[in-house]
C-alpha cells in the first residue's frame, strides 16, 4: 500500500513538472518547437477580426505575422476574448498576447507587459485645412460626438466659449454626421475613426489632438525574461523602422503616435 502511495506521489510530480515545462513557453522552448502561440481578437476591428475572405486580420495580427516572421518559427493565432487574455497566458496556452491590452498594476501583479507597440486613444478629427491644435482652437465649430460619453464628458466641461456641441446617440450617428459635413470635429476614439477611413477611402481627415492617452501592450508569462527582452528589442526595431506608422496608416488611417515604453 505504502509503495503504490509512493508511486502515486511520483507520478504527481512527474506530471506536474511535465505541466510547468509546457507552460514555460520562454524564448528557447518557442525556438525550440518551432512555434509561436499567439492570443489576438477576433471580433474587435480594426485591431483583429474576420476578414471578406474568412480569415483573421487587422492591426495586431500583422504584428503577431512579424513576431513569428523574426522569430523565424510557425504562427499559431489563438481567438481569444478580453477575458481569457491573463488565464491564457498564465496556463500555458498561448506564449503570447497581441490583443489591445492595456497596462496596469492590479493587471502586473499577474503577467508581464512589453512596451507599447500600438495606439488606443481618443482623439478631436478634422479635414487637413482646418487649424485646430488644441481644445482651445474650437470657438466656433461645430464639435460631433456621441453622447453620454467618457468624451461627452470631458469636452462639455472643457470646451472654450463659442463651441457648438451636437450629440448623436451612437457612434454611427456621429460617424455620419461628420462624413456629411455636418460637424467641422469629430471627437471619438480611434476605433471609430479607422471604421470611418475604412468605410470612406481618401475621406479628408486627421488627428489633431489626442484628449485622452492610452496604447496597448504585449502582454506574457511572468519570469520569461528572454522572451520579454526579444519582444522590446522587436517593438524598437519596427517603430525605428516605420513599419509600425505603416501599419497604423492602413488600420487606423493615421499616423502612428508617440507611445509610451516600460
Amino acid at each position: 500500500m505504502r509503495r503504490l502511495s509512493l508511486l502515486g506521489a511520483a507520478v504527481a510530480g512527474v506530471m506536474m513538472l511535465l505541466s510547468s515545462v509546457a507552460a514555460k513557453a520562454d524564448l528557447s522552448e518557442i525556438l525550440k518547437t518551432g512555434v509561436v502561440k499567439i492570443g489576438v481578437p477576433e471580433s474587435f476591428a480594426p485591431f483583429g477580426s474576420l476578414g471578406a475572405s474568412g480569415e483573421l486580420e487587422g492591426y495586431d495580427i500583422d504584428v503577431a505575422k512579424l513576431v513569428a516572421k523574426d522569430l523565424g518559427v510557425k504562427l499559431e493565432l489563438v481567438p481569444i476574448v478580453s477575458k481569457q487574455r491573463i488565464p491564457f497566458l498564465e496556463t500555458g496556452r498561448v506564449d503570447l498576447v497581441i490583443s489591445t491590452l492595456g497596462a496596469n498594476p492590479e493587471r502586473a501583479k499577474s503577467i508581464w507587459y512589453s512596451s507599447s507597440y500600438a495606439p488606443f486613444y481618443t482623439a478631436a478629427f478634422a479635414a487637413k485645412g482646418k487649424k485646430i491644435a488644441s481644445i482651445a482652437d474650437l470657438s466656433g465649430m461645430k464639435v460631433g460626438l456621441t453622447g453620454g460619453t467618457i468624451e461627452d464628458i470631458q469636452f462639455t466641461e472643457s470646451v472654450p466659449e463659442g463651441t457648438e456641441i451636437r450629440r448623436f446617440g451612437d457612434n454611427a450617428a456621429t460617424q455620419s454626421a461628420f462624413v456629411a459635413e455636418q460637424v467641422d470635429v469629430m471627437v471619438t476614439s480611434i476605433v471609430v475613426a479607422a471604421a470611418v477611413a475604412k468605410a470612406n477611402p481618401g475621406i479628408d481627415m486627421e488627428t489633431k489632438f489626442i484628449s485622452k492617452k492610452g496604447a496597448s501592450f504585449i502582454g506574457l508569462k511572468k519570469g520569461n525574461i528572454d522572451l520579454l527582452q526579444w519582444i522590446n528589442v522587436f517593438i524598437m526595431h519596427k517603430k525605428l523602422r516605420g513599419k509600425l506608422n505603416e501599419l497604423s496608416l492602413k488600420w487606423m488611417g493615421q499616423p502612428l503616435p508617440p507611445l509610451p515604453h516600460l
